[in-house]
């Protein structure tokens, strides 16, 4: 396995050389990021659809995948994780919030996403060197700039997002294919699917948090992206 990063001047983490694999296969990027960083390498899925959780347990069938399990979420979605735990006999892991955590009514909706996403999530990392994601640049403006493999410096360690160039019509094309499990909201015009209080029908990001300007809940920080 290659080492991820060295400590630079100071404590911070710096960005290794990482290889620019754009243009490259969503199984080949997946099969570079588990030969390279397994077993320290976990796949997140938000339970919206189980694309990269299908690509990656072809190759790895014990990969470790996370869910921010927020406590707010659709019946829906727990329904999809339990879908997603009984077909893969997945290696699931729930990350939830401390005991207390606060609530976007009491405190808004950004210190709801740090306190039961962002803190979670970052603790979980700790112990990892790589994590995949379903990120593609046809989400939205925000990840527009995202590439198949990141250095993901909020996180200190690797960040590989196999689909990135994937469009929805490739997304779709694969889960007709593959009989992929969706979460039926998809279907219901939640293009995109948070917490129930904070999600409302919409097309591509703009029924999360209707309203209130927000698009992202902090865990895609931007990122340094390191070169060979």
């Amino acid at each position: 396995m290659t080492p991820v990063a060295a400590t630079a001047a100071g404590g911070a983490v710096a960005a290794p050389a990482l290889p620019d694999l754009d243009g490259r296969s969503a199984t080949a990027i997946l099969a570079w990021a588990l030969a390279e960083y397994s077993p320290r390498i976990a796949v997140a899925c938000s339970m919206q659809d189980a694309v990269v959780v299908d690509l990656a347990v072809r190759l790895d069938p014990a990969v470790e995948v996370f869910f921010l399990d927020t406590g707010f979420h659709f019946a829906e979605t727990y329904a999809t994780a339990a879908r997603l735990r009984r077909r893969y006999g997945l290696n699931l892991v729930h990350l939830r919030p401390e005991a207390g955590a606060p609530v976007s009514g009491e405190v808004g909706c950004d210190a709801c996403c740090a306190a039961r996403k962002v803190t979670p999530m970052r603790r979980y990392l700790e112990g990892k060197d790589a994590w995949v994601t379903g990120l593609r640049r046809a989400d939205g403006p925000t990840r527009a700039g995202a590439r198949a493999v990141e250095w993901d410096a909020r996180h200190g360690l690797v960040k590989v997002n196999p689909i990135v160039d994937w469009s929805d019509a490739d997304v779709a094309e694969y889960i007709a294919e593959h009989d992929v499990i969706v979460n039926p909201l998809l279907g219901r015009g939640y293009d995109s699917i948070g917490c129930e209080p904070c999600t409302r029908p919409g097309r591509g990001r703009e029924g999360r948090w209707a309203g209130s300007g927000k698009t992202e809940c902090g865990l895609h920080a931007p990122l340094v992206v390191g070169r060979p």
